[in-house]
């Protein structure tokens, strides 16, 4: 189905453009159809889930590909625990329709509004040190490369780039399937406190070996922060929709988007609110199904870029971090979301033959960020940082190819699976386009 194409933006609005159309397959064969009409025509087209990336990944000027009425379970093998699933479907669906089948995901990240597939692909990842990012779970896939061929391509099948698909940044193709390892359903008991930050980065070998997940959240310019710790559990679940209401919506969301709104305005109010956000973090216990208990409701929008780092890093990085804070004075109030995930072998992911810390810096929407996050990325870098795919970071090619053992591997890969270029957009080619000479710094999105 295709309709009029109306200016786009992302879900923080750092990136706008303007697709000469806009389509909505509702089956592999159209998507097919779709990109052999492309490559005739010589067009550029790529892919668009939530729209949850804060770098121009799914940006387009010409056809921009929609994947929303492909949704849902394909079929299900509860004895294998595995589904396959199409790519376009929510995540926050994906859950409840697992939970009725009594499965479910091992892991998921904090926001659970991106399809499947655009989570897989850009590295998406939760917390938990022996747990991998979303695309550790991906068993097989279906997908239509640049020339238009169907390609049905498993762990099994095909060992050798399997690892080149399962983080692609859909470069490689427009996946239409995706097959997942699952789990039965399980509930998580989910505890928040508040510490000093000093005994946090003290403890950080305790909590995080000693918990199935485990993130911090600091506040800059504050002593406090915020624990997370989430544990498989056979309680009961809790009941409690008001004080998750008055929670979630109105100080989480409300009261805080409304303290952001007056820093956007009143920069010199970014400390006292950060150190009265830090003071104000909820003090609860809560249980229910893992699906519900990962993901948090985010309204107030903001600009993020997050980076990979070597697990035994994270508390370094965090001191040299607030040094640089104290000394710049960075009108900052948004919290560091810190969080560990563990090693895999997959080519581009971010946690490719390392266990990982994650560190992502917010900056509220409006709000100047380049300097800041100028100077966290100079940090996160100099400690062997490799850049989330879908948060802002300022790395070309020739950067990028120093920390990814296999990354020739995957252009000669990309090469082949998209001869025409197909699914390249500006942003994209220079990720993965080498440019003889060219040392430049990838341009910041729209402020």
């Amino acid at each position: 189905m295709s309709k009029p194409a109306p200016s786009w933006s992302n879900w923080s609005g750092s990136v706008v453009a303007s697709p000469k159309q806009v389509v909505s397959p509702s089956s592999i064969e159209e998507i097919a159809e779709l990109v052999r009409k492309c490559k005739n025509e010589g067009r550029k087209l790529r892919v668009v889930g939530s729209g949850h990336s804060f770098t121009p990944v799914a940006a387009t000027n010409d056809l921009l590909v929609s994947l929303d009425n492909l949704q849902g379970i394909v079929s299900v093998d509860s004895e294998a625990r595995t589904a396959t699933v199409w790519a376009g479907t929510k995540l926050k669906l994906l859950g409840e329709l697992l939970h009725a089948e009594d499965l479910a995901q091992e892991n998921l990240g904090d926001i659970d509004v991106q399809s499947i597939a655009g989570a897989i692909s850009t590295g998406t990842h939760g917390t938990g040190i022996h747990l991998g990012t979303i695309a550790t779970q991906l068993l097989g896939m279906t997908i239509v490369d640049g020339n238009g061929d169907i390609r049905q391509l498993d762990a099994e099948s095909s060992p050798d780039i399997f690892g080149a698909l399962q983080v692609s940044l859909g470069v490689l193709g427009i996946v239409a399937q995706v097959t997942l390892r699952l789990r039965s359903s399980y509930k998580l008991e989910y505890r928040s406190s508040r510490i000093p930050l000093s005994e946090c980065l003290d403890r950080l070998d305790e909590f995080r070996t000693g918990h199935r997940h485990f993130e911090f959240y600091w506040f800059p310019y504050a002593e406090t922060c915020q624990i997370k710790f989430m544990d498989e559990t056979e309680d009961r679940i809790t009941s409690r929709p008001i004080r998750d209401y008055l929670s979630e919506m109105v100080l989480e969301n409300g009261v805080f988007g409304a303290m952001s709104g007056l820093c956007r305005r009143f920069p010199r109010l970014t400390k006292p609110v950060s150190r009265i956000s830090a003071s104000s973090v909820p003090v609860f216990r809560k249980v229910d199904y893992s699906h519900r208990i990962f993901a948090t409701k985010r309204l107030v929008r903001f600009n993020e870029m997050e980076y990979n780092l070597p697990a035994d890093a994270m508390a370094s990085v965090i001191r040299e971090m607030r040094e640089v804070m104290e000394r710049e004075r960075f009108a900052v109030h948004f919290p560091i979301e810190c969080r560990y995930v563990r090693g895999d072998d997959i080519w581009l992911s971010p946690a490719s033959g390392r266990d990982s810390a994650y560190i992502a810096v917010h900056m509220y929407k409006g709000m100047p960020y380049r300097s800041y996050f100028a100077a966290m990325e100079e940090i996160f870098l100099r400690h062997g940082g490799r850049p989330h795919w879908g948060k802002l970071h300022t790395l070309k090619e020739s950067q990028l190819r120093d920390r990814y053992p296999r990354w020739q591997q995957f252009l000669d890969l990309r090469s082949e699976f998209d001869p025409e270029g197909l699914f390249l957009n500006e942003h994209l080619r220079d990720l993965f386009i080498p440019v003889s000479g060219a040392n430049d710094s990838h341009p910041d999105p729209k402020e």
